[in-house]
Formats: C-alpha cells, structure tokens, sequence
C-alpha cells in the first residue's frame, strides 16, 4: 500500500523539485501593445493595429508541466522576478487568507507600476486573483469618460502578456467567478471582441451559461462584459437576463441586488422591458438598505439616477439614511455619485446635511476636484446656507483652483452668488477668480463664462474687465453656434449683466449689449434671475392691503417694469404722501412690496438668496422704495387687526393710522 502511495506522489515531487523557467521574448517588431497580449494572430485592439501581425513563434511562453491527475482549482504560480503563469493544481493554490490579503495590497496601488511590482512578487495566484489584477490595471488606465486608456502601452509588459495567455490556454479550468471576472476585465482594456483570448473566454462562458448554475453574481459580470461587447441587443445578454428573472430577489444579498441594478443601468432596461424586474428590485431594496455597505448605498443611488427612476423617493430617502452613517468612509467617487443622486432627486437629509458639515472642511484641501465640486454644489442646488463649508471650499479654492477645470471654477464659484453669501476670504477667492478668468479666458465654454461672471455680481463683485468682452459680437455668436440660439436663461443672466454695470458700476465705457439679446422680462419659469410670488402670501397680503388701503384700485399686483423686474406689489405715492390710484400716471413716489415666501430664502437660514438681494438692490438704485414682507413675520400674525396693522408699520412707518 505504501509503495502504491510512493509510486502515485513521484510526479508531484518531480513537479516541485522542478526550475521554473524564465521566459524570454525574442527580439520582435513594434507593435501595438494589445498585440502581445495573446496567441492571436491579429491585433485584438478594437482601433486597430498600425503594424503587421505578430509572428506566433517570435512569443511563445515556456509553461509549467502539469500533473493531470491533480486539476481540480486554478491557481497561477509565480516565481520571484520572473513572469507569472498559471499552474492549475490544488496543491499550489493560495488560501483565503492570501487571497484577502492580496486583494488589500492590490487596492493600495496607486500606478500600474506597482500592480505590475506587486505581481511579481506574488509566489502563487489563482483565477480570480489575476482577474483583479486586470482590473485593477483597467481602474487605474482609464480615461476618465472610460472610452479608452490613458497609456495603452502598459498591456506590453511581461506580466499582462503572460496572465493574458495562460488565460486564454487555460479558459476551460477556470472557475467559473474567476472566468466571467477575466472576461469583464478584458472588455474594461479594450481588447477586440474577435481576439483568440476573448473568443475563447466567451465560449466557455456561454457553455458554463448554458449548463445553469451561475450565481447572480456571475451573471451580472457576464452581462456587463457582453453588454461592453456586443451592446444592449446581444442574444446571449437576452439569456443572461432570464436566468436572473428566474432568481428571487428577496433572497439576493445587498452586493447581488446592486450588480443587477448596475446591469440594468447599462440600457437594457430600455423601453420598459424589465420594468417588473425593477418593481420587485425597489421593494426587496427598501427592506435591506440599513445593512448596505458604502459601495451599496453609492452603487444603488447611481443606478437609480441612471434609470430615471422618479417614482422610488421612498427608497431614496432610505438610502439617504443609510447615506449618513457612511459619510466619512465613501471614496471620492463613492461621494460623488451620492450627492449627484439626491441633487437629482431633490432631496436632502437633515442628518445628512450635518454629516456633511462635519466632513466637508477635512475633505476640501484632499479630495478630488470633482467631488469638492460636487460637495458645494450640493448645497448650492439644495439652498442650504452652510458656513463651515462654504467657508472651508472657499479657503481651499485659493489653493487649488489652478488643477480645477473651468467647468468646476464656475460650478464652486456659483453656489456663493446663489446663496449670496460671501466668505470671510472674499477678497482672496475672487482675486483667484479673476487670475483665472485672465489667463483661461478663451479655456471657458460660453455659457458656462456667463453663468460664472453673473455669479459675481449676486454678491457684488462686478467682472468690468471681462463684461466687454461678453458683450462683443464674436462672443455672442458662439453663444449662437452652441444650439439653435440662445436660451432665455443665458439672455436673462445677459441683461441683468447690463443693467448691472449701468446701474452700478458708472465708470465702464465698454460696448453695451444690443437690444436684440436682451428680455423683456425676468419672470419665467425656472428663472436664474427672479422667483414668482408665493400665491398664498401674496393672498394674504393683498387682503391686508385692502383692509388698510380701503380699496383694491390703489395697488397694482405683479406689475412688471421697465426694467425688467416684475413687482409683487407696487403702489404709487403723491407729494404729500397720499396714495393714488394704481392707473394714475402723474407719480411723485413709487413703493415696491416684495412679498418673499419662503422659496427666496436659503433654507437654513432667514437670508435672501443672491438673486432676490441684486433684485431690490437695483431696485433701490431705480427710484423704487423697497419694502420687505418676509414669510417668517407675516406667518406670526393671527388676526386682520394685526395684519393691518403690520402692514402700516411696514409702508407708513412715520405716518398715523388713516380713517377711511
């Protein structure tokens, strides 16, 4: 029995007393990097290759013998120095805990430099280990819109060269989580569909897909890896996604629900198609978001905008809850994509909200421009007065400002203008502004170059320098070219502009804006520039007005000017201070009741958003006297007595009581 025993190990203990030998690649011609990649004998970049096949022979790699009685799990060995190859064998694989702690040394890796480094270094790797690997070289190598690679020629060295081959030699033994994984990865570097080492990996993974059997999990991968393939019209998606019908989502754990969320993002869910699908993700989705990692939270929140899915504010809200918690530990893009979620939605989190306020001044100097961005944004779009993060983006825009695009220049700069709030370092955060609109100015799209410069003057700084060259011809006919004309927000945001610097600025001698490009009125719907009275204040008031004024002839309501500003309330004074009927012409005084509802106040606070300030700032400069009726004092009154008398103290200040 023991000599059976002996005689059965001897090709175990040939194969590990054995050298592992060291490839060497026989001087070849250039060629583009994917080319190097597999056996195949065209290039398997989707672009192309500019050079002529590879020659099979100039790059075949010396593979380690392999016991056939022991193949039961994949698992790729790796000498020290030299290049990796798989060596399908129980007895080599890595454990669990060597998995966990790669995968960790992995996601610490900031250059494919060093994943390449980290590689060699490993002494055995399995399938699933080297289909990370890839994805983490695709993580790293991406172009940011994820339509190509930054350095295409990292897929020329050794160590890709290498993984890519064994796994195309070794397809049919691999797991099938680690074959579907391998297969995404190759569809994230770009590698052509028609390629030997993804034809390879797709057959075996429609054979595996045919017997049954794959989890939720792997099916997601599949289906995002033929989606990147062949799009959302692939039979073989159709497949993938009747199995994942047949599944029950109230059994699919937190990571499961979100990979199918994601795939459906990925347009299949076009035309309705799955909307069952869908209905029954959103009610499993409720009952589990409180034990959903970061990842989850960012993952589901993303596939949701993505989806357009409008009718789930129940699920939102949760997801916003469990958003709170987490604040601290997303990544930057984890970050990103949550609060372009809620901003999308519409809604935000009173505990979310103080969670962010504690994060925001540690994370302004540190994370990445886009969710600094994104983070005042945020608060901007929700019109939520914060000051300690204001105040904290504000000190780290003077810093940074010179890595931001121009797009993130005026999408931090305009939350100040829209909330009308200016940060103890104004001076400084608006020299930088003006440096940057010094030497960029041509880098700025048009429209976004007049967003920013009518942010300026909601608080006051007024851009003089740059106003004539808005104003100029040429500027105004590449608004023109950018669409079939100019939106009426952008010739609002114009005019007020003009009026700006003619009211208020009386030294500029710049060309004026032509009378064609300039509104009427500032009143429409989801104006920039003027908020529409609150119907039920303005009801309110008007009957008070009455009561005090004795007749609804001596006021004019919604009375738009010349000027563009339309009045909530207007009345009209005679020398001696009487009140005239609101058709009489001859006027010595005029008074504009602004009646603010809540709509033009930050949220937070009992401050006037930056355009309802320049609204009765220009107004004043006009010859109106302005008078402010906020939400917040009328809303204490409780009798007509005391709103009459309210009313008076607020117009006639100086006068008596008039009898009727």
């Amino acid at each position: 029995m023991a000599l059976k025993l002996v005689q059965r190990l001897q090709p175990v203990l040939r194969f590990r007393s054995s050298t592992v030998l060291c490839t060497s690649f026989a001087a070849q011609p250039l060629l583009c990097p994917a080319c190097l990649c597999t056996s195949s004998g065209r290039c398997i970049l989707t672009q192309g290759c500019r050079r002529l096949q590879l020659s099979r022979n100039a790059r075949d790699l010396t593979t380690i013998a392999r016991e056939p009685s022991l193949v039961v799990s994949s698992a790729a060995g790796l000498h020290r120095g030299s290049i990796p190859r798989f060596c399908l064998t129980q007895l080599h694989g890595p454990t669990a805990e060597d998995e966990l702690v790669y995968q960790q040394r992995l996601s610490s890796c900031s250059s494919s430099g060093k994943v390449f480094k980290l590689l060699r270094s490993v002494e055995t790797m399995s399938d699933s280990m080297a289909a990370a690997t890839l994805h983490r070289v695709a993580d790293l190598e991406r172009e940011q819109d994820g339509r190509s690679l930054k350095d295409p020629s990292v897929l020329e060295n050794d160590s890709i060269r290498a993984l890519c081959k064994q796994l195309e030699q070794d397809s049919c033994r691999l797991t099938d989580s680690g074959l579907v994984a391998a297969l995404l990865a190759c569809t994230r570097l770009f590698l052509d569909p028609w390629s030997t080492l993804m034809v390879r990996l797709v057959s075996e993974s429609q054979e595996r897909l045919d017997r049954g059997g794959m989890s939720v999990a792997q099916l997601c991968s599949l289906g995002q890896a033929v989606l990147a393939m062949e799009g959302p019209g692939s039979v073989m998606l159709e497949e993938v996604m009747r199995y994942i019908q047949k599944q029950e989502p109230s059994q699919w754990s937190p990571a499961e629900l979100v990979a199918v969320y994601q795939l459906l993002e990925g347009s299949v869910s076009r035309n309705g198609q799955y909307q069952d699908l869908l209905n029954a993700l959103h009610t499993h989705a409720v009952t589990i978001t409180s034990s959903m990692d970061e990842a989850a939270v960012s993952g589901l929140l993303g596939a949701l905008v993505a989806l357009n899915q409008t009718q789930v504010m129940p699920l939102v809200i949760s997801l916003c809850k469990q958003a709170v918690r987490h604040v601290p530990y997303f990544s930057d893009e984890e970050l990103t994509v949550v609060l372009g979620a809620l901003m999308h939605f519409g809604h935000s989190d009173h505990y979310f909200v103080e969670a962010m306020e504690r994060h925001a001044p540690s994370m302004a100097f540190t994370s990445h421009p886009e969710t600094v961005t994104k983070v005042i944004q945020f608060f901007g779009r929700r019109n939520i007065l914060s000051k300690q993060v204001l105040d904290a983006i504000a000190e780290s825009f003077v810093y940074r400002a010179d890595a931001y695009s121009t797009d993130q220049v005026t999408r931090q700069i305009a939350p100040f203008g829209k909330l009308g709030y200016l940060p103890p370092n104004a001076g400084e955060l608006f020299r930088k502004v003006e440096a940057i609109l010094r030497t960029r100015f041509s880098q700025f799209q048009p429209r976004t170059l007049v967003s920013l410069l009518h942010s300026c003057i909601l608080v006051e700084r007024f851009p003089v320098n740059f106003v004539s060259k808005v104003f100029s011809k040429f500027f105004l006919q590449q608004l023109q070219e950018e669409g079939s004309g100019i939106d009426r927000d952008i010739l609002a945001q114009l005019t007020q502009l003009y009026m700006t610097v003619k009211l208020e600025c009386l030294f500029y001698e710049g060309p004026s804006l032509l009378p064609k490009y300039r509104v009427k009125s500032f009143l429409m719907p989801g104006s920039s520039v003027e908020t529409p009275v609150d119907m039920h204040l303005y009801n309110s008031v008007k009957s008070g007005l009455v009561d005090l004024l004795g007749a609804r002839s001596y006021f004019g309501s919604k009375v738009l000017t010349p000027y563009c500003y339309t009045l909530d309330v207007e009345l009209k004074l005679d020398e001696e201070g009487y009140v005239l009927p609101a058709s009489h012409e001859d006027v010595f005084k005029r008074i504009a009741l602004c009646i603010d509802g809540q709509s033009r106040f930050t949220r937070n606070t009992t401050q006037l958003l930056g355009k309802e300030t320049i609204k009765q700032r220009h107004l004043r400069l006009l010859g109106y006297e302005v008078v402010q009726i906020p939400f917040y004092e009328f809303e204490e009154l409780r009798s007509k007595a005391s709103v009459v008398s309210y009313l008076h103290q607020k117009i006639f200040p100086h006068s008596y009581r008039l009898s009727w």
